[in-house]
């Protein structure tokens, strides 16, 4: 059986980039340290690291082990904060990754709620655009938009949202657009992140779906929904957005909603956390809380 002490040294040589650095944060000796990854390459029967007099670097074997450790290591932390949490409440801290523009407006209030619940937890919220690597423990959760493509993941549904076209109304003075072919040849702002961002299907009055392939400018790109608002609102062309993104902005005046006899398909928001065969309790109660957050929130 493995030594989870050992596994624990192992991942903090990588970590750190070598022994000196790795017995420095786990305020243990060099020769302990060294010993102890010997024993588990000795206990495996391979050799998990090429050492050299400068650095350590991980071999084939070494780079598998080290990414199945980080879950075992994760995994028995959660299991001692679950099982103490039966008695206690949970503890320890719970990581979280929004997009910046849903997690202030949607996940910030519910973490707020959920962490009153939870007193005994230390909530820990990043915002990024950027894809996360949960494997690596950084995050517990990620809340993010569209379906998995990483089996190593698993996603749960928190909500879903209706998308819009819009643009500024001195932009459609001059440039009106009445039809789809029309939005089809407009300028837009495209946000860089989508995977296609230029093809899309619609849902026309008939209620019949129509595909639709932005063939004009697309001079402005960006990577977050707030910056993208930011240049529809500044007449540099048509922008798809969510809808409760750009709900106070067509209230104001500020935006308009082009087209809004044709529908675009409803975004799926989802809770994503490692494909393990143990999932924290800390993790499925946010998951359920926020669902049921979500569920209950006006419109």
């Amino acid at each position: 059986m493995l030594n989870l002490q050992r596994v624990a040294q192992f991942v903090a040589v990588v970590e750190a980039g070598g022994f000196t650095a790795a017995a420095q944060s786990m305020q243990q000796t060099k020769a302990a340290i060294s010993f102890n990854v010997r024993q588990l390459e000795a206990e495996l029967g391979v050799s998990l690291l090429v050492r050299s007099t400068r650095r350590v670097a991980l071999t084939q074997a070494g780079e598998v082990f080290y990414q199945r450790a980080l879950q075992l290591l994760r995994e028995s932390e959660a299991l001692v904060e679950d099982v103490q949490g039966h008695h206690g409440g949970f503890t320890g801290e719970l990581s979280i990754s929004t997009t910046p523009e849903y997690g202030q407006a949607k996940i910030i209030p519910a973490l707020s709620t959920f962490g009153r619940l939870h007193p005994g937890l230390t909530i820990r919220h990043e915002s990024s655009s950027a894809p996360v690597n949960l494997i690596s423990g950084q995050f517990d959760v990620a809340i993010r938009l569209g379906k998995l493509v990483d089996s190593s993941y698993r996603a749960a549904l928190i909500e879903r949202f209706e998308i819009v076209a819009v643009a500024a109304p001195q932009w459609l003075e001059r440039n009106p657009i009445g039809s789809l072919e029309a939005l089809a040849e407009a300028e837009w702002v495209i946000h860089r992140r989508l995977p296609t961002p230029r093809e899309w299907q619609v849902i026309g009055p008939d209620q019949e779906t129509r595909e639709l392939t932005i063939t004009g400018s697309a001079r402005f790109m960006t990577d977050t929904a707030a910056a993208l608002m930011a240049f529809v609102v500044q007449g540099c062309g048509v922008g798809l957005l969510p809808e409760w993104l750009v709900r106070s902005a067509i209230a104001r005046g500020e935006l308009q909603h082009v087209l809004p006899e044709y529908r675009f398909p409803s975004q799926g928001i989802y809770a994503v956390y490692p494909n393990t065969r143990y999932v924290p309790a800390k993790v499925r109660a946010l998951i359920d809380f926020l669902q049921e957050w979500e569920n209950n929130r006006p419109a």
